[in-house]
């Protein structure tokens, strides 16, 4: 059994803490708990480890978060992957921070980054992990949020909550999506 992890962010220095890169900083902590690294190939950071007997490949794409697609879509047939095997990892301004919900399917609800993976992948049948930013932001000002870092309060949780993720990215894999939404959308 083979997966494909998606963290979704933008690359650049001036994106690297800013909420929009949740899914860059979980799929770092994935790849860093199983000592793996990352190798810049084709659209993507890409990396690749064992867990539990099954091959997890972890790719965070470089093409910027509003065509994530155009990797998705690439990694997936390269590497033969279902889309029921695919994880992608996103921010949510729905969800208050620090929550995850881990979804079978559903709509990009405004969300550039998942737009375009619908667009290129064949539509919203696909796995994903939101991770709750929160919406604490002054009318009109979405795009300075997301693309702000986190605040004092929130930096000092997020560790563990990156960890929680992380923890549910490992059940998927290993006990696959429905006893994951069980065990970890509460």
């Amino acid at each position: 059994m083979k997966y494909l992890i998606v963290g979704l962010g933008n690359i650049g220095q001036e994106y690297a803490d800013t909420r929009h890169n949740i899914g860059f900083m979980v799929a770092d902590e994935l790849v860093r708990e199983f000592r793996a690294g990352y190798s810049t190939l084709k659209y993507a950071f890409y990396s690749e480890f064992k867990h539990k007997g099954r091959t997890v490949h972890v790719i965070k794409p470089t093409t910027y978060m509003n065509l994530s697609g155009k990797a998705v879509n690439y990694w997936m047939n390269e590497l033969k992957i279902p889309l029921a095997n695919v994880l992608v990892v996103v921010d949510d301004l729905a969800i208050p921070f620090g929550s995850i919900r881990i979804k079978p399917k559903g709509s990009a609800a405004g969300h550039n980054g998942l737009k375009n993976i619908e667009a290129l992948c064949g539509g919203q049948q696909y796995p994903r992990l939101r991770f709750g930013i929160g919406d604490h932001y002054p009318k009109g000002r979405q795009i300075d949020y997301v693309l702000g870092p986190f605040d004092k309060e929130e930096q000092l949780e997020l560790p563990s909550l990156i960890q929680h993720a992380v923890d549910a990215i490992k059940s998927f894999v290993s006990v696959g999506l429905e006893l994951t939404m069980t065990n970890f959308n509460k």
